[in-house]
């Protein structure tokens, strides 16, 4: 459908750069002269005196794009003239207005849905569309295009923690077709969205699929449930005395993990090793220039961290139990909360032993020790990990077990990474159809007449965009009329 799509009949210079050219009877104005903007005081806490909500906060909004009646909701306090003011209203529309990341400034949530007692948190925008000039699901969409992101981009101030201040929100630049041109934009958007969800949920069930197909490979091996030489099962077996791990083949030895592993001492007190590392699930120990903006920042002070050298194992305490373990590659230091493991002897064979990590079982088994309420916060002292089970065949069949997992998993992880580019890929699509069809670089109008009333696919695996979402459906009459004054065109 997309490929069908055409330009407009006649463009004319919008005056915004990030916009370019616009379809000739389209509008130019700034945010403020198209939505009422509100930035909540509304924090976290509850206090005596004041009304109970449910407080929409930032992870709300980051996480899903769409802010619906039935999502669990932090449970907070406000003043009734908070509640009046910040209160949600379908159509709606929320934007991040502070964050640690320059690019996680002004990420949208349209409110398709919200009860009376639903309020804007601390960190946010609320902009509520004046309904005579654009609809919330179009403003939705147009925040969310490349091109208004970019303006509220290069608008935040900061170093370390970047925000957009009021008059920064309030003068980007937005397109403004005319209503019902912005009905057929959503409609189309919307559904051409719920198909690349669709798409994009199919991939990451697939490399579900492919990741536990590699864990009961690794698991089989590691715990000599199969022989990797003939790919069957040892001849004869003996109980290793540890309930999960069952039956090891007779000729292992079962050590405890301090035997055949220490903690390295070293720390980088002198600040002689710059490079930083971390762990990241599923990619191991990499630098920390390479995990993107995820997890915990680094300290700027890294004369406290703990040094790393080749085949030392990093475990996390804190996520272990979920797969945060790795083997490094590399010389460097990382924070103190991790583990940093050397072998005690070369008579094993270090990916071996980082390949026992990384079996379920075992980091399911961790829970016993761990301290913390949430299976997957656990934190695992580390004299409790020394006692914990190791099956030990001799240092030959670690290094055929090794060979044998290193052949077998290279398929299943080309695939992994194969279907993470699609997904990519497709991610990338959108982004660029997005901003496309809001600034009327394609004309939409026709393909969204021949859109069927009702998706001839089902939705229900469809979490995050499971319905239609007419523009315009949602307004109430509790809308601010439009400001006063004619309708302003580029460079005004």
């Amino acid at each position: 459908m997309a490929a069908e799509l055409k330009p407009y009949p006649a463009y004319r210079v919008s005056g915004v750069e990030a916009l370019g050219k616009v379809p000739a009877q389209w509008e130019v104005r700034r945010l403020r002269t198209i939505a009422e903007m509100r930035v909540s005081n509304i924090d976290k806490h509850s206090r005596d005196g004041e009304w109970p909500v449910r407080l929409c906060n930032y992870v709300d909004v980051y996480k899903a794009d769409r802010i619906q009646t039935g999502m669990p909701l932090m449970p907070a306090t406000a003043t009734s003239e908070e509640i009046e003011r910040f209160r949600l209203l379908p159509g709606d529309v929320l934007i991040t207005k502070d964050s640690e990341a320059w690019n996680d400034i002004g990420v949208p949530a349209l409110v398709e849905g919200a009860t009376d007692d639903t309020v804007c948190g601390y960190h946010l925008a609320l902009l509520r569309p004046l309904s005579r000039c654009v609809s919330g699901g179009f403003l939705f969409r147009a925040v969310q295009s490349s091109a208004v992101a970019y303006q509220f981009h290069v608008r935040a101030n900061g170093v370390t923690r970047y925000g957009l201040t009021h008059n920064g929100i309030k003068s980007t630049w937005l397109p403004v077709p005319p209503l019902a041109e912005q009905t057929a934009i959503v409609r189309f958007l919307d559904h051409v969205y719920r198909r690349i969800q669709r798409y994009i949920h199919a991939k990451e069930r697939l490399i579900a699929l492919l990741e536990e197909q590699r864990q009961i490979v690794v698991h089989e091996a590691v715990t000599g449930r199969i022989d990797v030489r003939t790919g069957r099962p040892y001849p004869a077996y003996k109980h290793s005395g540890v309930e999960w791990l069952g039956r090891v083949p007779e000729h292992w030895h079962v050590s405890r993990l301090g035997a055949l592993l220490r903690e390295r001492g070293e720390m980088n007190d002198d600040g002689r090793i710059s490079e930083v590392l971390s762990v990241v699930r599923g990619r191991g120990v990499i630098p920390y220039a390479e995990k993107g903006n995820i997890g915990n920042k680094k300290s700027e002070d890294i004369t406290r961290y703990k040094i790393v050298r080749p085949d030392d194992i990093v475990v996390n305490c804190m996520n272990v139990i979920i797969g945060s373990v790795g083997l490094s590659r590399y010389t460097g230091c990382l924070s103190p909360v991790y583990y940093v493991l050397t072998r005690r002897s070369k008579s094993d064979h270090p990916q071996y032993l980082n390949s026992y990590f990384q079996t379920k079982p075992f980091q399911e088994s961790l829970v016993r020790i761990g301290n913390g309420i949430l299976a997957h916060r656990m934190r695992i002292p580390m004299e409790l990990l020394k006692c914990e089970p190791f099956p030990r065949p001799s240092f030959d069949e670690q290094a055929t077990i090794v060979s044998f997992l290193d052949d077998t998993t290279r398929n299943i992880d080309a695939a992994v990474a194969g279907t993470h580019h699609q997904i990519e890929s497709v991610r990338e699509y959108r982004t660029r159809l997005i901003a496309d069809v809001v600034t009327g670089k394609v004309d939409v109008r026709k393909a969204a007449a021949r859109l069927p009333d009702v998706d001839p696919l089902s939705a229900e695996s469809d979490p995050v965009d499971g319905v239609d979402h007419d523009a315009g459906s949602a307004w109430t009459d509790r809308r601010p009329t439009e400001e006063a004054g004619a309708p302003v065109g580029a460079g005004q």
